[in-house]
């Protein structure tokens, strides 16, 4: 299309709107399903669903390794993932601001075209909006995903006992990690980028391995530290982890240490913690391992009757601290 920038027009509903659609947006999201343009998808469930929504408003919108728009369908795809479902479809809304570059809405649709694709799942409907300048910065995407539940899972925190084994699927912090140096100018090494993955077929091998898995979850904002307390407060048991267990690349040690932060605080937008019977630990480790996206997978604490609704850190010197809930958003914008 010959403008390179949204204008208002972009909005209104006209001839413009509908360039938009037809030259940007169509190309790559298109699908049986979303072709019909309907004002909604008509699609058919197997049986018992999951149901999402998330908005991502990450800045900066471009990132190592990744984007808003790849982070919107990963998140999305994980959530349902996390509830013990296979997701199957997602709805879009973009919020874009008058002046953004053409360009980069081409290079995000592009990408959640990509991660849609490998993840299974189809965009089947959507909406876009456009906001005066200075009103969206850029572009703010909304979500909505459904899939089918896995019979004979239950995901759900009160089903946590005492002697469960918690695993966590791989290196934390890296997603953060990446989006502090943006901000502030570290220079990272190129192994260090976001760790936005779409997780589905991961958690789906673990719950054919094991589907009496008790909970899923991906510590997204509040980091592992969130999750953890989440689960035991709900839970109403302890969570005890090991410190040397925890996989921290040594780089994202050192922006923790550089800006202050604790990595079991920091975001992931592609791991996973499963709180597992311990008679099958071993078995779900050994095929998280065999996914691409829990190569790095480790066993790192167990569920205990002591201090229920606390988590303790087991130190390497053999103390035991406490990890509280964050108090606050300790870094603003991560998705």
């Amino acid at each position: 299309m010959a403008d390179e920038y949204i204008t208002l027009a972009h909005g209104a509903g006209g001839k413009m709107s509908q360039e938009l659609m037809q030259e940007v947006i169509l190309p790559e999201f298109s699908n049986p399903l979303l072709d019909e343009l309907h004002d909604g998808a008509q699609v058919k469930m197997s049986g018992n669903v999951a149901f999402t929504t998330d908005s991502y408003v990450v800045r900066p919108l471009f990132f190592a390794g990744g984007n808003i728009g790849k982070l919107a369908i990963c998140g999305t795809v994980n959530d349902l993932s996390m509830t013990g479902a296979i997701p199957r479809y997602i709805s879009v809304g973009m919020i874009l601001e008058e002046g953004f570059p053409i360009a980069d809405l081409r290079k995000i649709a592009h990408t959640m075209h990509e991660m849609a694709a490998k993840a299974g799942v189809a965009i089947v409907t959507g909406d876009t909006k456009v906001v005066e300048r200075g009103k969206a910065d850029g572009i703010f995407i909304n979500t909505a995903g459904i899939g089918d539940i896995i019979p004979g899972t239950h995901i759900s925190p009160r089903r946590v006992q005492p002697g469960m084994k918690i695993l966590l699927s791989g290196f934390i912090g890296d997603h953060a990690a990446t989006i502090l140096a943006g901000r502030h100018g570290l220079e990272l090494p190129d192994t260090i980028k976001t760790d936005c993955a779409p997780l589905n077929s991961l958690t789906k091998a673990m719950l054919d391995a094991a589907p009496d898995i008790a909970v899923l979850r991906d510590p997204t904002r509040g980091g592992v530290a969130a999750v953890l307390n989440e689960i035991a407060e709900a839970s109403h048991c302890g969570v005890l982890i090991e410190e040397d267990a925890l996989p921290v690349r040594p780089e994202v040690r050192g922006v923790c240490d550089i800006l202050g932060f604790d990595p079991l605080y920091l975001a992931n937008e592609g791991k996973c913690i499963a709180f597992v019977p311990a008679e099958k630990a071993d078995e779900v480790l050994s095929v998280m391992r065999d996914n691409p996206y829990g190569k790095d997978a480790c066993l790192i604490g167990e569920v205990t009757s002591e201090a229920p609704g606390q988590v303790g850190l087991r130190t390497g010197i053999g103390g035991i601290r406490i990890v509280d809930m964050p108090l606050g958003n300790l870094v603003p914008r991560i998705c």
